[in-house]
């Protein structure tokens, strides 16, 4: 693992760091940098698609890495620190009832005036405080994402720990990744399986807005 001190490329907050940085064969797809998210655009502030997390859980998060390496496996992120500023695009898109561009791929079951109330959009995120992150399992060997039984970011029951919407080696694979974060620090979201957050993280009441660049 790569020093979390030693390189002077760093994000513009202290405490933090870039995971290309700390993690030695983790995938990056950028989700909110790239548009293909369920917004259909780049978010507010999201100028580089690296992704940052504080060093705590950034320490922790290189122990699951070594630990599913075991079971030939590899990780990928879709996201880690967020700022505020894309919190409220967010809230902004949710509440123009009127663009469903992305509705049948992301919430095809749900009226779009539901994603607040039914947990899938928050009004303040856990992702600012830079200790949670959005992230599966790679086949180390294909390059190819482990079957969840549900993409990134889509909205319903279907994502939810302990759906029964889903098959036995979809359930398995949940579970392999729950397993893991959760041996190494990280709580996990009811309603998203792969959204985790550090336990112990450092800024438990802190929501930060520098721009991920």
């Amino acid at each position: 693992m790569a020093s979390l001190g030693a390189n002077a490329d760093q994000p513009a907050q202290p405490g933090f760091v870039y995971l290309d940085q700390v993690l030695q064969h983790a995938h990056y797809e950028a989700r909110y940098y790239s548009g293909d998210n369920f917004v259909g655009s780049r978010i507010d502030g999201y100028e580089s698609p690296r992704v940052i997390l504080t060093k705590e859980a950034a320490t922790a998060l290189a122990e699951v890495e070594r630990d599913v390496a075991l079971s030939g496996l590899q990780l990928k992120l879709f996201d880690g620190y967020r700022p505020q500023r894309a919190v409220a695009h967010f809230q902004r898109w949710a509440a123009d009832l009127a663009d469903t561009r992305t509705k049948d791929r992301y919430y095809p079951h749900l009226d779009k005036a539901a994603l607040f109330r039914d947990g899938y959009i928050a009004k303040k995120s856990a992702h600012c405080r830079g200790s949670t992150v959005d992230l599966t399992l790679v086949d180390a060997s294909t390059g190819q994402e482990l079957d969840m039984g549900s993409h990134f970011d889509f909205f319903g029951p279907i994502s939810h720990h302990g759906t029964n919407l889903i098959s036995v080696q979809q359930t398995r694979n949940r579970e392999t990744l729950r397993s893991a974060m959760q041996r190494h620090g990280f709580e996990p979201y009811a309603n998203e399986w792969w959204h985790y957050t550090l336990k112990q993280e450092p800024y438990p009441n802190t929501a930060f807005d520098f721009p991920v660049k």
